[in-house]
Order: structure tokens, then C-alpha cells, then sequence
């Protein structure tokens, strides 16, 4: 599992890290010297920028899949009410197998959590088995997603 780091101070990026995480964005696998002919730094540079991006929690390299074409039919966001502290829960719920994404909101819920689920079956076992069982959860709404029409993560560093 990987959660951004707590601390509410976000890393000054220069100009240069920037372009080194947009060339990330648009191939993940691009080739250090190919990073580097295009940023104007070594290969070596960009090797060492660009583990500190990792070290620090501003970037994360992984395979992005297709849920579906690997076996998980349903996903689902779920808007929780709850009380209590809003931190722990959302730890709580980060600790399940099935949540890729949690949100801690102001408005009508307290928590937005993004469950990625076998099938309905699985889904249900997940909602009620597990996070309406949490203590201090007071209600959910669940969002079915019937079809996944966009998701990016090439917005770059603007």
C-alpha cells in the first residue's frame, strides 16, 4: 500500500523536476539518458532526482491496470458518515485490501473511499463485512461504477 506522506508541506519543485516528472507522466519506463537529453542534465542527475522524487513521496512509478482485464468486474466509491477522528479512520480504511483511494472531505460525508471488488458479492462482504462494521462508521452511500469512461495521470506538474 502507498499513502502520500502526512506532512502538510509539500516539496518546492524547480523547474528542471518538473520536466523530469512530465517525461515520467508520458512513459514511465523513458530512459534516464533519455530524461536527461531532454531536461539537460546527466543520466546520472536525472537518476539521483529522480529517486528523490520516489524517497519523498512526489512521484510513485507503477504499472497502471485495467481492473476489469484482471479480474476485479466492480469498483465503487463510497461516501462514509462517521464520527470520532477522521485520521484513524481513514487509516482504518487505507488498511483494507480492496481500498485504492481515501479521501478525507468536508460536506456531506466524511470520507471518500474507492473500493476495487471481485464482483457484487465481494463488494457487499467488503461494505458490510468490513467498513459499516468499523466502529464510529454512522452510514455509507455507495457509488456503483457501471463503466470507467476516463482516468489519467498525466496531468503533469502545471
Amino acid at each position: 500500500m502507498t499513502t502520500r506522506p502526512r506532512s502538510s508541506s509539500t516539496p518546492v519543485l524547480d523547474a528542471t523536476s518538473k520536466a523530469i516528472i512530465e517525461q515520467l507522466q508520458e512513459d514511465g519506463r523513458r530512459a534516464y539518458a533519455t530524461i536527461g537529453k531532454a531536461v539537460g542534465l546527466s543520466e546520472a542527475a536525472v537518476r539521483q532526482r529522480v529517486q528523490r522524487l520516489v524517497e519523498s513521496g512526489v512521484v510513485q512509478i507503477v504499472a497502471v491496470t485495467d481492473p476489469v482485464q484482471v479480474g476485479f468486474a466492480r469498483q465503487a466509491m463510497i461516501g462514509i458518515r462517521c464520527e470520532g477522528d477522521l485520521e484513524a479512520m481513514a487509516d482504518a480504511l487505507a488498511d483494507l485490501p480492496e481500498v485504492d483511494y481515501v479521501v478525507i472531505t468536508a460536506g456531506g460525508y466524511d470520507l471518500l473511499v474507492e473500493v476495487v471488488c471481485e464482483d457484487d458479492d465481494h463488494l457487499l462482504e467488503v461494505l458490510n463485512g468490513r467498513i459499516r462494521a468499523l466502529p464510529g462508521v454512522h452510514g455509507t452511500e455507495t457509488f456503483v461504477y457501471l463503466k470507467l469512461r476516463k482516468q489519467l495521470y498525466n496531468w503533469g506538474t502545471r
